[in-house]
This record gives C-alpha cells, structure tokens and sequence, in this order.
C-alpha cells in the first residue's frame, strides 16, 4: 500500500508542492513517510511548515531514505541530478521522472543500470487537484508499479497508463498543452460577453462557471458530448445558430490542427532533450 511507503521528492518546486499537498490531503500518504530536497532553503521550510514533510537540501539523502523517489526537476538538471544520486539507486527503489521530454530509454542509458523506472506526465491543473496525468512503464517495472504510481498522481487527478514510445506526445499535445487551450476559450468567450455587455468580472466569471460545469457534467453524466450539445440544442434556437457560427469558422479542425501540431512539437523538443541529456552523461 502506498500510505507505507517511503516516499521522496528530488525538487522543491512547484509541482512537488502540488504533489506533497494531494499525498498529504487525501490521506494517500503520512507526513512523517515524505521527504523533499531543494537547493534553495526557503520553499523547503514552507513546505514543511506547510505539511509536516521532513526536508534536506542533500538530493542523496532522499534516494537513501525512499522507497519511491520521484525526481521532480527541470529535464535541464535531470541528468546532473542522477549522476548525484546513480550510486544510491537500485531494483529495490522504484523511480519515477516527471521532467518533461525526457525518455525512459535516455534515463536507463545514463544511469547504466537495469531499474524500476516509470516516466509520469501531469499537467497544470495539478496545482488545483485536477491533472490529466499519463503514465509510462520502464521495462524492469514489477508488480505493483504502476498501481503505486496512479497511487500517486490520483491523489492531484486522474491518471492513465500508456505506451510511452507511441503516446506520450499525443498526450503531450492534447493534455499538456491543452489547458492554454481553454484558457484561450474561456478569454474569447469573456470578451465576446463584454462585446455584448457584460461587465469584464462578470463575464470572466460566467465563462469559467459554463467551462467547468460542462466539463462536470460530461464526466458525471458519461454521455458522449455530441448527445450533450443536442439536449442544449433546440431546433431554431440560440445554440444552433452559436455552433453553426463555430462550424463556419472551422473550430473542430482548428483545434485538431493545434493538438498535432503540438504533438509534432513534442517530438521534436524530445529528441533534442535526448540528444543534451546522452551529452551530459557522456
């Protein structure tokens, strides 16, 4: 089980907070059984002020402690920071990468080592508890793996397992990025109310409200969103004449067209991310 763990965070950053703090919240884990190391002293005091975690600014210290150590850095730094910790790493730890663009394959290659690696991709809305999170599985994961994994990042949203060579910048392209997406909606749609006058709070405020509560409501009621748009449809109405504006303009291609194109971008970010990491471990 999971809240047995010993579980340590290499990087202070962020979305280590937004990870201690969903761990802690939902009960997923003790206080007392997180560590967290940073190179900067004041974001590891609020954080054990904050949560009760134990903090070090020794990144050796985390991987000796943890039975999961899960390397929250920039990708920049990723490879400086396993050279550090190498010595201390086993099949006895399972390890777990959240920079992005960096392969399973260039971590496994850098360490020389055969371990229990699993490569994991939340997004922003992990800071409110509500990331669409992909995860990838190393070769020489055990039982058990990736259930603690999904563990984890359940605890921030929800979670799917992948293929990582095939997937992980489709993922990247759809829900990393997807979020400047909405945020890019919900703008639009703010201005096009105070086009129409509304107040600028106002109308901020309702677009957000028609977002999140359509989203709701497509999880909750599990119906395909096409069923959904025709129950908001009445034949003459306001809506069809709205979708039929949106269909003249092309946003269903629009929006594909930017998935690809940021997917195509992932993966041209992620072989340059190998090409530096394999350097840095030269």
């Amino acid at each position: 089980m999971l809240i047995e763990k010993k579980i340590g965070l290499i990087g202070g950053g962020n979305m280590a907070e937004a990870l201690i703090s969903g761990l802690v919240q939902s009960g997923s884990a003790l206080p007392e059984n997180i560590i967290c190391s940073d190179i900067r002293e004041e974001p590891l005091e609020e954080l054990h002020r904050k949560y009760g975690v134990a903090v070090t600014t020794d990144n050796v210290e985390v991987a000796q402690k943890s039975e999961i150590i899960i390397y929250a850095t920039k990708p920049q730094i990723l490879a400086t920071v396993l050279k550090e910790t190498a010595d201390i790493l086993d099949r006895s730890k399972l390890i777990i990468s959240i920079a992005a663009g960096v392969p399973l394959a260039a971590i496994q290659s850098g360490l020389h080592k055969d371990l229990r690696l699993i490569r994991v991709m939340p997004n922003i809305c992990a800071f409110v508890k509500e990331s669409a999170t992909a995860i990838a599985a190393g070769k020489y994961v055990e039982k058990g793996d990736i259930e603690l994994a999904k563990a984890i990042f359940d605890s921030v949203g929800v979670s799917v397992f992948i293929k990582e060579n095939i997937l992980m910048d489709a993922f990247t392209g759809l829900s990393g990025s997807g979020p400047a997406y909405f945020f890019l909606i919900i703008d639009a749609m703010a201005d096009a109310g105070v086009k129409m006058g509304l107040s600028r709070k106002d109308s901020l405020l309702l677009s957000t409200q028609t977002m999140l509560g359509s989203a709701k409501m497509l999880l909750e009621s599990k119906e395909h969103p096409g069923q959904l748009k025709d129950r908001v449809t009445s034949p003459g109405g306001t809506s069809i004449a709205g979708i039929h504006t949106l269909e003249q303009g092309g946003l269903r291609t629009t929006i594909m067209d930017a998935v690809e194109a940021a997917t195509n971008r992932s993966k041209e970010l992620g072989e340059v991310m190998i090409h530096n990491f394999l350097e840095n471990n030269d």
